[in-house]
């Protein structure tokens, strides 16, 4: 027996891995996040699975759920939305997991900020603009942002950011980016990517919230950074005809010759 924890993608039932797909298919238990997966992935479930919504448990009441599985040797497909790296309060199932000799594997799946970049086209990191992402959020309720863990501090780095659950306190988000990307870096909100209602707002930070014509909810996405809107970057080395790389050995003497 072993429970599958599953990265279900970010809305669209097409966007999950074929492992996840048949894990799914083969389990004869199916936990799934019902405030955010949708339930077309539960096609998957064989005939006569067990299908329990998570939404309203407790993490007590999602490990006995689990742990009666484990006593019939059942598997159990456990679906998360997005991909469970991060904010899918995976670690502390499998820390309760691990403490009752419980046998898992995780299966990564297709990432809300992934899906967002796909709606507007857009990559992330260009030549010299910006070479990193960073996944972030504001305090909330359930968890708060460690002390040195802030968005000005990641702003001051004119990294792109992806800045997940803070749609809600817009204001201050908007304050906290101003100083350090000025009114005019490109900003774009993505709720439900993928989803058949997705929505997208494109702006500058100066009329974002103007430009944000009803509240979102939460789990709005907010991509931040000048990647987004850039067209005088530069192109990468990487297809460059002059540069010599191990499958394009380029001069008379190549670092990688081809092999004779």
């Amino acid at each position: 027996m072993t429970v599958h924890f599953i990265g279900a993608g970010p809305g669209a039932p097409d966007l999950i891995t074929l492992r996840g797909r048949d894990l799914i298919a083969a389990s004869p238990v199916c936990l799934y996040a019902g405030s955010l997966v949708p339930q077309a992935l539960l096609s998957h479930c064989p005939s006569g699975a067990r299908i329990v919504n998570t939404a309203p448990l407790s993490l007590d009441e999602i490990i006995a759920e689990i742990s009666a599985a484990h006593a019939k040797g059942q598997d159990v497909a456990r679906l998360h939305s997005g991909d469970l790296s991060v904010w899918s309060a995976m670690g502390e199932q499998l820390r309760r997991l691990r403490a009752l000799d419980i046998p898992y594997d995780v299966t990564p799946g297709v990432p809300s900020f992934a899906a967002a970049a796909a709606a507007l086209g857009a990559e992330l990191t260009l030549p010299g603009l910006a070479q990193s992402v960073v996944l972030t959020r504001t305090s909330g309720r359930a968890t708060a942002m460690p002390p040195r863990e802030n968005l000005a501090a990641f702003a001051a780095t004119g990294a792109t950011l992806a800045i997940h659950l803070s749609v809600h306190v817009l204001d201050k988000v908007i304050e906290d980016l101003m100083p350090h990307f000025g009114p005019d870096c490109p900003v774009a909100v993505v709720w439900r990517a993928t989803w058949p209602d997705e929505r997208v707002v494109r702006a500058t930070l100066a009329t974002l919230q103007a430009s944000l014509a009803e509240e979102l909810e939460r789990t709005a996405l907010i991509l931040v950074g000048p990647a987004l809107a850039a067209e005088g970057f530069e192109e990468s080395r990487l297809y460059a005809g002059d540069y010599d790389r191990r499958f394009r050995p380029v001069g008379t003497e190549p670092r990688f010759p081809e092999a004779e």
